[in-house]
């Protein structure tokens, strides 16, 4: 198959999702609005959400039911770069190729619009129009947005993020290192993969061959976005690169060398490939994502 036509495709049904919960016409309402929309549109690749509707149509899922929450993932990831580009944490001026969304609209403006994507993202999810596409699943429903909460806040991406920071100028070892990625990246990657699968129907050990998957795609993401800060282009980027020994960041190149985190990201997209066993054909989106993740240039 073709990765990158599939990846075009299904950006394109996530970005039509969230252009129908957050239209062009806000854009003359409030400032608020127009920094919203200038993050959640400023491009990217829309991993999470296109891992989740890639999981969920493997198990034979089918409809646009997954659709509102591929679009809350996508939001909360978007909000989480907005703050992370904070200059009280990254101090970024750029972001896929474009100014950041404080050097913009201000310091203030950023942190609330970042704030109003997290709690949009959660009213997506539970709204009536969402639980009309999947009758009968109100208590499934409630179970993903608990996984999302979870996987988002203290027990994933905002501990690890916090780690991230505490770790700056200091030496880590290995497993500490895995702890630190696994909650700051690859929680929400899993989230997203478990949601799809779930939402799908599955079970047994089709969802654990999914998690699995999933656990080993979201780590292996993080090792593929320490390279590139290594080895990347800034103009491929849209980002500025070497900022993390800049900042003396805590990262599998600096723990390990680059050699190292090559073999060590190969070897958990092997793995994560070889968790999809149990499935044929449906799966192959899954499988070219996962090789896609240490193949990508930005």
């Amino acid at each position: 198959m073709d990765i990158r036509t599939y990846l075009s495709q299904k950006r394109d049904l996530v970005d039509e999702g969230m252009e129908k919960y957050f239209p062009k016409s806000m854009d003359s309402q409030t400032t608020l609005h127009k920094a919203v929309r200038y993050s959640l549109f400023a491009g990217g690749k829309r991993i999470r959400p296109i891992l989740s509707i890639a999981a969920f149509e493997a198990v034979g899922g089918e409809g646009d039911g997954i659709l509102p929450f591929a679009c809350g993932l996508e939001m909360i990831h978007t909000y989480s770069l907005i703050h992370d580009d904070l200059p009280a944490i990254d101090n970024d001026d750029y972001r896929r190729g474009k100014p950041t969304c404080h050097k913009v609209f201000g310091e203030a403006i950023a942190i609330l619009a970042g704030d109003a994507l997290l709690t949009e993202a959660f009213h997506l999810m539970t709204q009536p129009s969402a639980r009309a596409s999947q009758p009968g699943a109100e208590g499934l429903i409630l179970e993903l947005v608990n996984e999302i909460a979870r996987a988002a806040g203290l027990s994933g991406m905002v501990i690890g993020q916090v780690m991230d920071i505490e770790s700056e100028g200091k030496e880590i070892d290995l497993p500490t290192l895995e702890y630190l990625h696994t909650n700051k990246t690859g929680k929400m990657i899993l989230a997203a993969i478990k949601v799809g699968a779930r939402l799908g129907g599955a079970r047994g050990e089709a969802l654990r061959g999914l998690i699995s998957y999933g656990e080993k795609i979201g780590l292996a993401f993080q090792i593929a976005d320490d390279i590139l800060n290594v080895e990347g282009k800034a103009d491929v980027l849209g980002k500025n690169t070497g900022t993390d020994v800049t900042r003396k960041k805590a990262t599998y190149p600096g723990v390990l060398g680059l050699r190292e985190s090559k073999r060590r990201g190969a070897e958990l997209v092997d793995r994560a490939v070889d968790a999809l066993s149990l499935f044929g054909p449906e799966a192959d989106p899954l499988r070219e994502i996962a090789r896609f993740v240490v193949a990508r240039e930005h």
